[in-house]
């Protein structure tokens, strides 16, 4: 069931939201989230309908909204989805103009669930520092996606960390460190010496993932980028050097990649990318602080304010 409310108010649309609820007879007390999606126009529905995949998992309240400051004439036109349009979730499209974005924060404070975490996603640009914007300051977590912005800003969100921050560019590496984790674990018994990992330019993920290794290995850790046309796009390759001889874990394909070791055949992996609903899945799973994930932040900002890696 969808419904427009154009030209409302916040009051009107939780009034709305509630009649809506009960002439389907969908309950919110199963609810166990407030999702906040903060997007521009046009909404892109493919993060709404990984929102709507998630809650069949973590059913939630979605709030996207989409602010217009620019606008000439101050206007809040909102959408309500429930139902069959909504998964298990409710969701609700704010859409903005003029100065009725001035107090952004209080356009999703009526709708949010009661005693109920808050997380805040921002699917594409993010600020720069997501735990002082008005919308992080309400939420115990904030995704951001390193992939759809800037290297400055990314640069930039590695000194404004803040505890409950993540980012789907390190959420997208899990199976890439379970399957690194999995070769220490097995013989040749080795300790690594250096590491190497290899990305795409335009990949954060290339060096979070060069960050953690050199964390947790505690040995000389480099990166690099490289431009072009790839096979594959983002981390493409991590080098694990040995005495006995180098491990290869490298992508060949966006579904498949190859373990090279000295001594021990060819192994192919099911390394698919990870999609966009899995990801945030996951980031939903716990919403405490992720520690590794800070302190792999603050590795990258040590190394920033060092020589650069080539």
């Amino acid at each position: 069931m969808i419904e427009q409310l154009p030209n409302t108010t916040v009051s009107a649309v939780a009034r709305r939201l509630v009649a809506m609820r009960l002439e389907g007879g969908v309950s919110a007390l199963g609810r166990v989230l407030t999702l906040i999606i903060a997007t521009s126009e046009p909404i892109d529905e493919t993060v709404v309908e990984a929102a709507n995949h998630a809650s069949s998992e973590h059913p939630m309240r979605v709030i996207v909204i989409v602010a217009d400051p620019d606008a000439a004439s101050p206007r809040l036109d909102a959408e309500i989805r429930v139902g069959a349009d909504a998964g298990a979730s409710d969701v609700v499209v704010l859409r903005a103009y003029g100065e009725v974005c001035s107090g952004i924060e209080s356009l999703v404070t009526g709708l949010l669930l009661p005693d109920a975490p808050v997380v805040v996603w921002w699917p594409g640009e993010a600020p720069e520092r997501p735990g002082s914007h008005p919308l992080g300051r309400i939420a115990q977590r904030r995704i951001t996606d390193s992939a759809d912005s800037s290297a400055e800003a990314f640069a930039a969100r590695t000194t404004g960390y803040a505890a409950g921050d993540t980012d789907l560019a390190w959420t997208r590496l899990t199976r890439w460190r379970e399957y690194l984790a999995a070769i220490l674990d097995q013989p040749p018994f080795d300790p690594v010496t250096a590491v190497e990992v290899v990305g795409g330019v335009d990949s954060p993920s290339t060096r979070l993932l060069a960050a953690w290794l050199g964390l947790m290995l505690q040995v000389p850790t480099e990166y690099r980028l490289h431009s072009g046309a790839p096979v594959v796009e983002g981390v493409r390759s991590v080098t694990l050097r040995r005495a006995s001889g180098d491990a290869v874990l490298e992508r060949v394909a966006p579904a498949r990649a190859v373990l090279r070791q000295p001594g021990q055949p060819l192994h192919e992996i099911s390394l698919p990318r990870r999609t966009l609903r899995e990801c945030l899945a996951e980031e939903l799973r716990i919403l405490d602080e992720d520690e590794m994930y800070g302190r792999v932040m603050q590795q990258l900002e040590a190394n920033d304010r060092t020589e650069p890696q080539s």
